[in-house]
């Protein structure tokens, strides 16, 4: 491999890497406009593991934003990802995750404490992205759940 192809390589998987890591602060944060952006225009997601829905990302945005008002803290940790290339056009990504989110209404576990959560959950992410003229966007992604506790 030659310098310029090892370079394009690097640059290819950083990129990936920070659509993985849009994802999560969109999702955390409630941006469902950035996290419409990290689509590509034909882009789904599946949440049926986790009892939600599979669809469009925009119908996916849209039914997120209405559930995670159930949950006005949480912090997606989405780590161990594994980038693959099938060709300079195309990415998959295989990573863990650790969701830590807090209900709303939900009582303080103690006097100092605000904002600790009371539902966690894992499992594993799947994601397959595509080069497009914007750069690297999700064509799509896969919750599998493996574990949740209250």
């Amino acid at each position: 491999m030659t310098q310029r192809a090892e370079l394009s390589a690097v640059l290819d998987r950083l990129a990936v890497d920070e659509v993985i890591t849009g994802y999560a602060a969109a999702v955390d944060d409630g941006d469902w406009v950035a996290y419409q952006a990290l689509f590509a225009p034909d882009g789904r997601a599946d949440y049926r593991s986790s009892g939600g829905i599979a669809a469009g990302a925009d119908e996916v945005a849209v039914w997120l934003a209405e559930m995670m008002r159930l949950f006005p803290m949480r912090q997606h940790l989405i780590v161990n990802r594994r980038v693959t290339f099938d060709d300079p056009g195309h990415a998959h990504v295989r990573a863990d995750y650790v969701n830590p989110m807090r209900l709303a209404g939900a009582a303080p576990e103690g006097p100092q404490d605000t904002s600790a959560p009371n539902f966690i959950s894992g499992g594993t992410y799947t994601f397959s992205l595509l080069r497009t003229d914007a750069g690297w966007r999700i064509h799509e992604v896969t919750v599998h759940e493996k574990w949740r506790r209250m």
